[in-house]
Formats: structure tokens, sequence, C-alpha cells
């Protein structure tokens, strides 16, 4: 067995934001450095332009993080970046599967990221919302998210931000059994609206993860970056000054998104980076 080298962490983030300015990335660079801080780990981090460059990482990596992105999940069938990244999401595939191979390689997919998977491995229905889901919205654990490492910490419901045009819906339940994953988390009750709850996170097998949501959404960035004018007026006319400052101010409840970013993606390095100490 190779050991780990010591204290040292190298890890892969697969940018899907195609060059659009966004918070995703810089939220994730922190999370990894105040992990790493915290941890007494070096973060060795390389970031991949998956969508502009058609720039997938190498198996050398102990873990991987895909990133949120704007645009359609669907329109991008068939494209060279997709081949480029399901090539790479097979071969990682490939490594987990077979017995002899170690470290197993831990990855963790963001909302455009989350939105791919489940279209690839046909988990369920990947389709346009009847309108944009923006804000901060309670996300509901399933059976399996109470057992879910990567959720350890967190309340029922916990809060996320939430920013899309599209969901998954319909789960195929026996698929993902036969793949040995689970659902751990659907959207808020809305039993006023004749519409089914969309699933929020899928633990897709022993190695991958991932969530509808951002849970890299770092609260006082994302407050700061709400209050700034040409955001707030874009919001405001969007959606409604109502929802702006609502989003403010729960952005800055404690038992909210601070909660959410300080538990799920620091669980997941924690757990990722235990079990490749064992070897």
């Amino acid at each position: 067995m190779v050991a780990l080298q010591k204290n040292i962490l190298k890890v892969a983030i697969l940018d899907l934001y195609e060059g659009q300015a966004n918070e995703g990335m810089r939220c994730i660079r922190a999370i990894l450095a105040e992990w790493g801080k915290a941890n007494e780990y070096e973060i060795a981090v390389d970031e991949f332009n998956v969508r502009q460059q058609n720039a997938v990482p190498s198996l050398d990596y102990d873990l991987y993080i895909s990133s949120g992105g704007p645009g359609s999940p669907l329109d991008t069938i068939g494209s060279d970046w997709e081949k480029a990244y399901f090539n790479w999401l097979d071969k990682l595939s490939q490594w987990n599967n077979k017995v002899e191979n170690f470290p197993k390689k831990h990855a963790f997919f963001i909302c455009h990221s989350f939105q791919l998977l489940c279209r690839y491995y046909e988990i369920g229905n990947v389709c346009k919302r009847k309108s944009t889901s923006f804000g901060v919205f309670p996300v509901h654990m399933m059976e399996d998210g109470h057992f879910e490492k990567t959720f350890a910490g967190l309340n029922d419901p916990f809060y996320c931000v939430d920013s899309r045009d599209f969901q998954v819906i319909e789960p195929n339940h026996e698929k993902i059994r036969q793949m040995g994953g689970a659902i751990l988390a659907i959207e808020k009750n809305r039993p006023h609206v004749p519409f089914e709850r969309a699933i929020m996170s899928v633990r897709f097998n022993e190695y991958f993860m991932g969530t509808q949501f951002h849970p890299e959404a770092d609260a006082i960035g994302m407050s700061m970056y709400l209050q700034r004018e040409d955001k707030k007026k874009m919001v405001i006319e969007t959606h409604g000054e109502e929802k702006w400052q609502s989003m403010v101010e729960q952005l800055m409840d404690p038992g909210k998104i601070l909660w959410t970013y300080s538990h799920i993606l620091p669980n997941f390095l924690t757990h990722a980076a235990n079990q490749l100490a064992v070897y």
C-alpha cells in the first residue's frame, strides 16, 4: 500500500463556469484553504477550465470538486467538453471499481455538475423548472441523509443557497440502488403547490456525491456580493425587493448558510482525507 504524503492533499477543481463571473470558485478555494489550515494540511490545488478548454484532470489527485455553472444541463449533450468530462468521470469510476486500486478517489459535484451526473447516470428526470429558484431555502433530509458522513452536524431541515432554472425530479430508485447510491435530501415541502419535490442531494456511490444547491456559498461574501449596487438592482428587478431583503437577512443567520458552509464541504474533505491516510 502506498502512503499518502504526510499532510499534503492534492485537489482538482473542475471549473464549469465557462469563464463567467461567479462566487462559486472563490468560495471553494476559501473552504479548501480554511480546512487545510484548521487540519494542518498543505492543499495543492489545480483548476481545470472544462467548458472553454475541454480540460479535465488526470487520476493523480487525491480528490475532486466539480463546480456549478451557467446555462442548461440539457443543451450541451454531445459537446466536446461533455465528452471529455464524462470520459474523466468514467476513468475515475473504473479506478474506484477495481478492488486492487488504492487509495480510492472521492469526488463532490455541485449544482450544474450534479445535474449532469443525474442525466448521465439516468437516475432522474432533469428538466426546466416552472420558475427560477433563487434564495435561501430549507433542505429536508431523507432517511439516508441522517447517516451521511458529509451531513454530520447538520440540522433537519438545514438551509442552502439555491440558484437554478433546472431540477431533477422523478427519481429512478432502482437504478440508484443498483449504483450503491441513495437520495440524501429533497427540497422544501410545498403541499399547496402541485409539483413533485426536486432531489437536492444524492450519494451516487461510495465515492461520489453531489448537491443541487451550493454548499460552498460563503454567507458573508455572498451578503457583500448581494449588496453591491449592480447586483442589488439585478436581483430586485428579477425577483423583487422582498426577496433581496430576505436573502440578505437569512445569509447572516448563524444557523442557516453559515452552518451549511462550515459543515458539508469540510466534512467531505475530512472523510476523504481520513480514508486516504489509511494507505
